[in-house]
């Protein structure tokens, strides 16, 4: 590995992070798991973070940060519902009945609460107790990943920006991973817009370590966001090398590539990265971020008037299954991308039925709790879109438009659903939504100076309007 000492039980307590184990063994595969889960890579030579995963609880069966690191990588990761998943709920059970009758440090019991909170569905709640445990534990990375990566989820940016500020001053060259904290925060500067210093920070942490794919994609969204398409490319051409290998991650860095390409008309060249790297790696993965990112780019590509051939169908067999999980509004959106682009009718009206079902008693679940509001709209909107009832789908995310960043994800990822907006307003046969798509676009440009794609859409604008 390329860490270069795996700390045992008095390492640990040294750090001060006492763990309820006398295993050093577990200690230090934790550590393994630990670093492949913060660096976003799999270590074939310890079997990657399953294979860790399975160590740690054979040293130690009764190690119940073993079991909350294993659990909180799974919902985490939002691959597997803890509702539908008989396996993932036994071990979430596993875990708390382990908790009550061992005796834990404070920081532990907040780990299992957190989790216990994190699979009901409230992240908020979740994210509060991670954040306790950084008031008193400002090195202690698992917290703040698992916050960061929740923060993210609810669309709360500027929370996932403080958050790692408050700890960062604690964090020394001395720490491990240290420049990969600081390529976390590079990410909440990013989403807050404060791209300058965005790409400061994670170009001093690839100083560091180069192979941070993480920092590697922050600098890829700020070339996005400035709409520096050439200066993108180049930058991720150059770094390929360095980040191409890290399974968890180059799927997503691929992407990012191909929408440089949609930004320049270069349809082809997007393909070409899709069906050489994001098909493939979704494929292989089945991970939550490769499906959104496979219906994303198909998604986008078919707006621009690209045909994707029989890509949807191929698609289709992976999200199916995830049709009724419903842990994210976020996924269930691309989901049924991939449902309307495949013409699966089952499959889109079984997600919309299930939704509905889920909005009459959301419970405490965060998620679930903006089905009525967000998560309803947004998917019939998809699917008017789909129709060519464009009138239809501006009166169902206009007023809406502000509040979508409540299902998470990236500005970048969420921009998809401005250009539906977009292109409903320039193919509408009204005015009034002309002029709706025109404002639409002077804004756009503010943002997003010299933007190939939105002068594309402009020129669309002008000449549909001098045909009316």
């Amino acid at each position: 590995m390329a860490q270069v000492c795996l700390r045992d039980c008095k390492a640990w307590q040294d750090a001060g992070m006492t763990f309820s184990t006398t295993s050093n063994e577990a200690c230090k595969l934790f550590d393994a798991t630990f670093f492949q889960y913060v660096t976003w890579t799999n270590d074939a030579t310890i079997g990657g973070i399953e294979g860790s995963l399975s160590r740690i609880k054979a040293a130690d069966p009764n190690f119940v940060m073993g079991h909350v690191l294993s659990n909180g990588l799974e919902l985490v990761g939002t691959g597997r519902s803890p509702v539908l998943d008989k396996e993932l709920q036994d071990d979430l059970k596993t875990m708390s009945d382990l908790a009550k009758t061992q005796s834990l440090t404070e920081r532990e019991q907040s780990y299992v609460a957190a989790l216990e909170t994190f699979a009901k569905g409230n992240l908020v709640k979740a994210t509060a107790l991670w954040e306790e445990i950084l008031q008193n534990h400002p090195l202690d990375l698992l917290a703040l990943k698992f916050a960061h990566d929740a923060y993210f989820y609810l669309g709360q940016q500027t929370q996932m920006r403080d958050s790692v500020a408050r700890v960062l001053p604690f964090w020394t060259p001395k720490n491990p991973l240290t420049s990969y904290v600081r390529g976390m925060y590079s990410f909440g500067l990013l989403e807050t817009n404060f791209y300058d210093q965005a790409f400061k920070v994670a170009s001093e942490a690839l100083a560091v370590e180069r192979k941070d794919a993480w920092s590697v994609h922050t600098i890829a969204h700020v070339h996005e966001m400035r709409a520096d398409i050439e200066k993108g490319l180049v930058f991720l051409q150059e770094t390929e090398k360095n980040w191409k290998d890290g399974d968890m991650l180059a799927c997503h860095n691929y992407w990012h590539w191909a929408l440089y390409f949609i930004e320049k008309g270069e349809y082809e060249a997007a393909l070409t990265l899709f069906d050489n790297h994001i098909s493939p790696s979704c494929k292989t993965s089945g991970s939550m971020l490769d499906i959104v990112d496979n219906s994303s780019l198909l998604y986008r590509l078919q707006m621009e008037g690209v045909e994707v051939g029989d890509r949807w169908n191929k698609l289709v067999q992976t999200t199916k299954k995830h049709t009724n999980d419903h842990l994210l509004i976020f996924n269930d959106l691309h989901f049924l991308m991939s449902s309307l682009g495949s013409k699966d009718v089952g499959m889109t009206n079984q997600l919309l039925e299930t939704l509905k079902e889920l909005s009459k008693s959301p419970g405490e679940n965060y998620q679930h709790s903006h089905i009525s509001n967000l998560g309803l709209p947004l998917c019939q909107a998809l699917v008017e879109f789909d129709a060519g009832n464009y009138d239809k789908v501006i009166e169902l995310t206009y007023p809406i438009r502000y509040q979508i960043l409540d299902i998470g994800g990236s500005n970048a990822q969420r921009d998809l659903f401005s250009q539906v907006l977009i292109h409903a307003a320039i193919n509408s046969g009204s005015k009034s939504h002309q002029n709706l798509a025109r404002c639409l676009l002077l804004e756009r440009d503010a943002l997003r100076p010299n933007s190939p794609l939105t002068e594309r859409l402009i020129r669309k604008t002008t000449a549909v309007h001098n045909m009316a």
